[in-house]
């Protein structure tokens, strides 16, 4: 049965959601009955990992799970600081994700922006020693971030469990300024979403059109030569041109984070999930990447949404967090 202190890949619930949502958004519409098999997949693939937001699908996604059983499955989820702390917030959010879910209590729940770290994870700490979290990560922090989460729950003897950030072939920036690495020193898991970049990374000879894709669809052309590469290292290891991605991060020490509706998506999740790439096809890689130099959702895509720090009643600026 699957470990979450070592978890092979995670499966995103953003593109669950409602008919309207799917057709609008995700440009297509799969009943409920394959997201149900999808589930029932991966636990045979042994990754029946679930990550959930309270917007994901539009507000409908945790009740999907919720309605489809949870049974021999692990949720994820999180609370999204849009407004400064005020006490109780945290806890009336994840009482409503309990509810939604059905269950009484979470795998993992993520501090989803860095806005009044302190005080949020405080009472993330309270609902973790009341027993409704097993563990504790925090999402889209920079290094700093991160090191000043981890010695407030170190404060309570209590492991930060993980860290939720963007992650990718062409989004390797936390790699680059030494987050990653930091994690893996202290036995901190590192989660990467988008690593796909919402279809981007796919194979461009069958990318489908979506108005989610819309956006990226010019950026397909710089992305030739790597595209190029993807598709010759598939072709080589008889997998997908997607399943190269997922591997890349994989191979990087980064748990793959897909969405999955398919059955046939988880089965390609997991299996990818478990490829090691050689030294020489991550080079390749790495500097078709860069060559290409396309940006899709950085790493600091989040942080206009990340509150200023609130002035103290003197009138002195409060410590940054």
């Amino acid at each position: 049965m699957m470990d979450i202190m070592n978890p092979t890949a995670v499966i995103g619930t953003n593109a669950w959601g409602s008919k309207l949502y799917s057709i609008g958004v995700r440009g297509n519409y799969l009943p409920d009955e394959v997201i149900i098999e999808a589930i029932r997949e991966s636990r045979k693939q042994d990754i029946p990992l679930f990550d959930l937001a309270r917007d994901y699908g539009l507000g409908k996604a945790q009740k999907m799970i919720g309605k489809f059983g949870i049974e021999d499955i692990f949720l994820s989820a999180k609370y999204t600081p849009f407004t400064h702390y005020k006490k109780g917030c945290v806890r009336k959010s994840l009482m409503k994700d309990l509810d939604d879910f059905k269950c009484e209590k979470v795998g993992v729940y993520w501090l989803h922006l860095p806005t009044d770290i302190k005080e949020h994870l405080e009472e993330i700490i309270e609902l973790y020693n009341e027993g409704l979290i097993s563990h504790i990560g925090v999402s889209n922090f920079t290094l700093e971030e991160c090191k000043r989460s981890k010695e407030i729950l170190d404060e309570h003897g209590i492991h930060l469990y993980g860290v939720q950030n963007h992650y990718s072939i062409i989004c390797r920036e936390w790699e680059m300024n030494g987050l990653l690495k930091w994690c893996k020193d202290n036995g901190i898991l590192f989660w990467g979403w988008a690593v796909l970049e919402e279809g981007l990374l796919v194979d461009p000879r069958i990318r489908k059109r979506s108005p989610m894709k819309f956006t990226y669809n010019r950026k397909v052309k710089k992305l030739a030569s790597l595209y190029e590469v993807m598709i010759e290292i598939a072709e080589l290891r008889g997998i997908k041109v997607p399943q190269v991605a997922i591997a890349f991060c994989a191979s990087k020490g980064v748990v793959p984070m897909t969405g999955c509706r398919k059955p046939s998506q988880v089965r390609e999740l997991a299996e990818a999930a478990r490829i090691t790439l050689t030294d020489e096809e991550i080079i390749r890689l790495e500097s078709a990447a860069d060559t290409a130099n396309v940006k899709i959702m950085g790493a600091d895509l989040f942080r206009p949404f990340v509150l200023k720090e609130r002035k103290k009643h003197n009138g002195d600026q409060a410590k940054a967090y």
